[in-house]
């Protein structure tokens, strides 16, 4: 098997895991993930999330102003798609009481509540912080599925799926590398990137 051939397999093999939690249920892209609160209604296969306009001001600069700001493994997960390895991000086994940033402008976007072990090998969650996490339409790799970004620089974090737990039933798969965790009791970081 050429080296090529196998890198497709394994990462077609990761993304199975990530979407391959107990039962296996189909999502449907909105614009925005919003009011946490709202409920989530679904008709046939098709899910509908929460919608809301996010509550940041999304920055305009190049993702080149990022790379000197967070790790190159980092980089690639935020602003090239990338997925980290199952098992090896950093947050996966963090137990602690806190708030997980935005590892490029350190915008918060879960609280440690809404964590939860899904199994799949990457930190997973609930409920986002409202209006923090914008969404899109992903189609690579034969599967459809809904990614979630920052809502203020726009890096990639995850992918979220309709069979978490409740209150939301929802499960936002996360690349670690894409969080920065802050424990309860220390001061959030000054966000990065301008206004």
């Amino acid at each position: 098997m050429t080296t090529p051939m196998f890198s497709a397999i394994m990462l077609a093999a990761l993304l199975a895991a990530c979407t391959a939690t107990g039962e296996q249920r189909d999502a449907r892209p909105s614009a925005t993930i919003g009011d946490a609160s709202t409920a989530s209604a679904s008709t046939g296969n098709a899910t509908t999330l929460p919608v809301g306009a996010p509550t940041v001001e999304k920055l305009d600069l190049p993702d080149e102003h990022w790379r000197p700001l967070v790790s190159p493994e980092a980089y690639k997960v935020l602003f090239e798609d990338d997925t980290e390895l199952c098992g090896y991000g950093p947050h996966n086994k963090e137990k602690r009481a806190g708030t997980y940033v935005c590892a490029a402008c350190y915008l918060p976007l879960f609280e440690s509540d809404a964590k939860f072990e899904s199994g799949t090998g990457w930190p997973s969650f609930f409920r986002p912080i409202e209006g923090h996490l914008g969404t899109k339409e992903d189609l690579s790799f034969g599967m459809e599925r809904i990614e979630y970004n920052c809502a203020r620089c726009g890096g990639h974090q995850g992918h979220v799926f309709d069979d978490g737990p409740e209150p939301t039933g929802q499960r936002y798969c996360n690349n670690g590398v894409a969080l920065k965790f802050i424990p309860e009791g220390e001061a959030l970081p000054a966000l990065r990137g301008g206004a």
